[in-house]
């Protein structure tokens, strides 16, 4: 059976290290956050914020992988304690923020899905 490697991006593409990351930080601009991967619907960032993080309501569901460090989480309501390797997940549109974090923290964020969510109403 022959694969279909048409929509795949090259192998070069296909893995991406911290290290790498966290080398392209701060960007030009003091950005803490740099793309690492783009396919289809998928965005994929390394986040790294020191001090506060002064992130905004975003349009896409997105869940957070902690690489690394600790701290609170704001996810709408509620409030919520993080460790490296954790998953944090945000629907579209909820204000959310890393507060009371380790100056080490960097974290994978995955964009993905439709603007306004995959479970906004039609």
């Amino acid at each position: 059976m022959e694969e279909n490697t048409q929509n795949r991006p090259p192998a070069a593409q296909q893995r991406k290290t911290v290290a790498e990351a966290l080398a392209r930080l701060p960007g030009p601009r003091g950005e803490r956050f740099v793309t690492v991967l783009e396919h289809g619907s998928l965005v994929v960032e390394l986040y790294a914020p020191r001090e506060n993080d002064p992130q905004m309501p975003h349009t896409r569901d997105e869940a957070y992988i902690v690489i690394q460090g600790s701290g609170q989480f704001i996810n709408g309501e509620s409030r919520q304690s993080f460790d490296r390797g954790d998953l944090l997940f945000v629907p579209a549109g909820v204000e959310h923020r890393f507060i009371e974090f380790t100056n080490d923290l960097a974290l994978w964020v995955l964009f993905y899905g439709p603007e306004g969510g995959e479970a906004a109403p039609a």
